[in-house]
């Protein structure tokens, strides 16, 4: 199981570093919450489905995220590599942007 766990962590890890700027205001307990419920989600599937079930399981959140940065946000308007618009992405996620005296 360890295995997994590995690798379920090297996505976080590799997510975070080169997507990271997708969840720049999410508060950090949400952050780490996430982690947790997906290493606990990767121990329960492995455990009960085994590896066949893992990959199945990282498959399909996989494609998940595909379908979200591949069609969603460019339907709403927002470019799915690099979040851009900021301002439409914001409102899209319920963040507020900042005010224009802070973008001197």
């Amino acid at each position: 199981m360890w295995f997994e766990i590995a690798i379920m962590a090297l996505f976080f890890a590799v997510g975070h570093i080169y997507f990271g700027h997708w969840e720049e205001r999410a508060p950090k307990w949400r952050k780490l919450l996430k982690l947790i419920l997906f290493i606990g989600l990767t121990i329960l599937i492995t455990y009960y489905t085994g590896r066949t079930g893992f990959f199945i399981f990282l498959g399909i959140m996989l494609l998940l995220v595909l379908v979200v940065h591949a069609w969603w946000l460019p339907k709403n308007g927002i470019n799915g590599w690099t979040g851009e618009p900021k301002e439409k992405y914001y409102e899209l996620r319920g963040w507020k942007t900042k005010p224009q005296s802070d973008k001197k």
